[in-house]
């Protein structure tokens, strides 16, 4: 099992992952009756697909020797209301280091774009995936 997840009232879960004991809480969104005062669901959905692309990406940048150390992605979730759903996910991915090669950039883009959770979500969602690499300015 990988893990257990608790409604506590209120919209609101708290999900432990059992091998580390880690846990998430939830709350429903401002948008649908939540206070917002946490992950939703659906953030959390967003969020694992940025963070399932940079996994990848580092697996494959260790493979290549490539520093991709301090990368980071910001995440903008777009809901649409019929059915109530995630429509869109963007995520721009900041790559810290200058002088990445052209291949580097395409071995790292693919990675992002062949991620599980990528593979996973259901076609008819949007992703709009953007790269920003350190200007060797």
């Amino acid at each position: 099992m990988t893990s257990k997840v608790i409604y506590t009232g209120a919209l609101r879960t708290e999900a432990e992952h059992l091998r580390s004991g880690t846990k998430i809480v939830t709350d429903a969104p401002v948008d649908n009756q939540g206070l917002g005062a946490a992950f939703s669901p659906t953030d959390l959905v967003a969020t694992a697909l940025a963070s399932c692309m940079l996994t990848i990406m580092g697996i494959k940048a260790r493979d290549h020797g490539i520093n991709m150390d301090g990368a980071s992605a910001e995440v903008n979730k777009i809901m649409s209301s019929a059915p109530r759903r995630i429509a869109r996910v963007e995520i721009d991915i900041r790559m810290p280091h200058k002088a990445y090669s052209e291949e580097e950039k395409e071995v790292l883009t693919e990675a992002a774009k062949g991620c599980p959770v990528c593979r996973s979500l259901s076609s008819e969602l949007e992703v709009d995936l953007s790269f920003h690499w350190a200007s060797n300015d």
